[in-house]
């Protein structure tokens, strides 16, 4: 009675399970698609804690750093710096001129080097005068060698504080314009009246 019971309950399930395998079926336009997204997304190299030194006629230009970075490839191939950065540009003499920091960068390829990179998200440069720069985004163009933005801009430097729209500078931000400056702030001017 019991292998009856068991025999009959076997051969009930036997049709049930082949109708489920029979269904499972996958259309290959569907794979392609989902994989070919998937592999857009993922970078094909990661590093962590990463130093990449840019030279010019033998010389060091630039040192990049950052606690990742993640290259991707492509028709134009990118970097991505998703954990922040922080670039230091050198003189002939390989003396720091110019520090640059950031929360985000992405940065270009053209197939011969660097051609420019975007700084993201708190952006803060420091040139060899102490001049200060705060901005929200930043581009670095590795060809002509210059920083600009359409963004709001802070300048700081010991004699004053200037805010404004857009700017142009050479890279070490030693020669800088505003686009349309907001306002402006004697920083002397403004301690003489607090001393009074």
């Amino acid at each position: 009675m019991n292998v009856v019971k068991f025999l009959s309950r076997f051969l009930i399930l036997i049709p049930i399970f082949m109708l489920g395998f029979s269904s499972c079926e996958n259309d290959i336009a569907v794979v392609n698609t989902i994989t070919s997204v998937n592999e857009k997304k993922l970078p094909v190299q990661s590093d962590v804690n990463v130093e990449i030194m840019y030279s010019d006629s033998a010389r060091v230009r630039a040192k990049l750093t950052g606690p990742k970075l993640d290259r991707y490839s492509g028709a134009k191939p990118y970097m991505e710096l998703p954990k922040g950065l922080e670039i230091i540009f050198y003189d002939e003499h390989h003396k720091e001129q110019t520090k640059l920091t950031a929360d985000y960068g992405i940065g270009f390829d053209n197939g011969n080097g660097m051609e420019h990179m975007e700084a993201k998200r708190n952006v803060v440069v420091i040139n060899q005068k102490g001049d200060k720069l705060n901005t929200e985004h930043l581009i670095w163009n590795a060809i002509t060698k210059k920083i600009f933005t359409d963004e709001f801009v802070k300048i700081t430097t010991k004699d004053e504080i200037i805010w404004g729209d857009g700017l142009i500078a050479n890279q070490d931000f030693s020669d800088y314009t505003i686009k349309n400056v907001r306002g402006q702030i004697n920083v002397k001017d403004e301690e003489l009246k607090k001393k009074k």
